[in-house]
């Protein structure tokens, strides 16, 4: 068995596995703010043409190379609910924020943010993804 790795160094395309071992997905994304290292979940994909499925942090078993365990069965991860992108945020609190900061943000380039798969890009990150 491998050693434990930080939820951080999780990419799209690692092998979810059961509480048994055996693979019922991939991850499709990592969900949470690595400047506070905050480990919100997962969105899991199940197959190539089905919706990648929310799997909560608190469902996660191990973390190991290329490999995350859940502490959830294959027909439990069908019956969690479709992932939702996360809205971008442009958020700002004024009370931390320097004006630079909230200039900059003003003057962010729209299309530098992360944008949504649909669900032909999700199509094409699939096939032509590297394992």
């Amino acid at each position: 068995m491998s050693d434990p790795v930080s939820w951080l160094v999780i990419e799209p395309g690692w092998e979810v596995v059961g509480p048994d071992g055996n693979e019922i997905g991939k991850v499709e994304e990592v969900v949470g703010d690595s400047g506070e290292d905050i480990f919100n979940g997962l969105a899991v994909s199940t197959g190539l043409l089905d919706r990648p499925r929310y799997v909560a942090s608190e469902q996660v078993r191990a973390i190991t190379e290329g490999r995350v365990q859940l502490a959830l069965s294959g027909d439990e991860l069908h019956r969690l609910g479709e992932f939702e992108e996360p809205p971008a945020s442009l958020e700002i609190d004024s009370a931390q924020a320097s004006r630079v900061d909230r200039a900059a943000d003003v003057f962010t380039d729209p299309e530098s943010r992360p944008q949504p798969l649909t669900p032909w890009r999700r199509l094409l990150s699939r096939i032509f993804r590297r394992d």
